[in-house]
Order: structure tokens, then sequence, then C-alpha cells
């Protein structure tokens, strides 16, 4: 028992460091750093608490795919990080108000279950003998793929169709760039693939295909 309460505070508490310096990292490329190792370490506090499957998820979702392509992202692009900043102090009310309402809602949360803590655990009590053990992962597939498998589908075809969309949306083709066409290449012949051209001592061709 004092061994996990050791890791929980040891994992809360450099999940809280890591939240903060991601809010106040001056380098952008920093704060995606600190953002990963937040999101492992509150992996590690869903795997304190029995919930494996979401600590997996945490970790392959979020670090694996989101918190990456953010990185690449702030790498690849020349993004003006001044005026974002500028943008950030202008709406620091808006966020300090966020962050307040956030705040006193966890505040209330805390203090129901401390409140209610005596009459959570009396209802415990009272409650008929608890179904064979399985882990939460099996008990989520079986949710999932069951009672939720048609509403769990319909999510799918909805990010799905949100990424089609997206792609559309963006795809932006620019004039004057070569590409590829395989349907062409395959039906030239040498009729067609070879050019005879007699040029005059001195002469050149320009890559607009006019001579000089």
């Amino acid at each position: 028992m004092a061994l996990t309460a050791l890791f929980f505070y040891l994992f809360a508490a450099v999940t809280v460091m890591s939240g903060l310096l991601v809010i106040v990292a001056r380098n952008p490329v920093h704060a995606v750093l600190w953002l990963i190792l937040a999101f492992f370490n509150a992996a590690g506090l869903f795997v304190l608490l029995g919930a494996e499957f979401l600590a997996m998820i945490l970790v392959v979702v979020y670090v694996g795919a989101v918190a990456v392509l953010f990185l690449f992202v702030v790498m690849m692009l020349d993004v003006d990080f001044a005026s974002l900043r500028a943008g950030f102090i202008r709406h620091a009310s808006v966020g300090a108000l966020v962050g307040l309402v956030l705040l006193v809602e966890l505040i209330m949360v805390l203090a129901t279950r401390v409140i209610g803590g005596a009459s959570v655990a009396a209802g415990a009590a009272k409650a008929p003998a608890a179904a064979p053990a399985i882990t939460n992962t099996e008990a989520l597939g079986r949710l999932l793929y069951t009672q939720y498998v048609y509403f769990f589908q319909a999510a799918g075809l909805i990010l799905l169709v949100a990424m089609i969309g997206a792609i559309v949306l963006t795809l932006r083709h620019k004039e004057g760039v070569r590409r590829q066409s395989i349907s062409a290449q395959n039906a030239r012949n040498p009729a067609t693939a070879i050019e005879i051209v007699n040029l005059a001592p001195g002469q050149v061709i320009m890559p607009s295909g006019e001579r000089r």
C-alpha cells in the first residue's frame, strides 16, 4: 500500500509539473515534449487505478499520434510564434476565467467525494455479490461490441467522413507542377517517346522548348 501511494504521488507530481511547463515553455518544441511526459505519467496513474486500457490508449493515441504529429507540424511549418504569444496575452483574461471555473468544479467534485464517502461505502456494503472478476479491457470490449456496437460503428464512420472532408478542404493543386500519369506512360511508343532534333552549331533548346 505504501509503495502504491509513493508511485501515485510521484506520477501525480510529475504530471502537474509537466502540465505547468507546457504552459510556460517559450519553445513550442519543448512544450510538446513536456506534454508527452505528462501523458506518460497520466498513463501511469491509470495503471495504478487498474484502468490499463485507458493507459494504453493514452500512450498509443495521444503520445504516438497526436503529440508526435503536433511536434512535426511545429518543427516543419514556419509559424510566427511572436503573434501567437501576443494573442495569448490578449486573451489571458478569458483563459484565467475558464481556469477558475475548472478549479471550482474540481473542488466541488472532491468535496462531494469527501462528504459522500460514508454513504458510498455503506451502499457498497449492501450491494450484492460481484460478478466473476474480469479485466476492464475485456469488460469494455464486451460492452462496446454487444450493447453499443452500432454506436461504435457510427462513431468510426463519422471520423472517416471527417477525415475525408479535411483532406478535400485542404487539398490544393498547384499550377505548373509536373505530375505522374501512369496511363500516359504505359501508352507511350517509340514514335511518341523519341524526338529527333537537328540543332545548328551553338544552338540550344530552352526548358520551354524554344530553340536559341
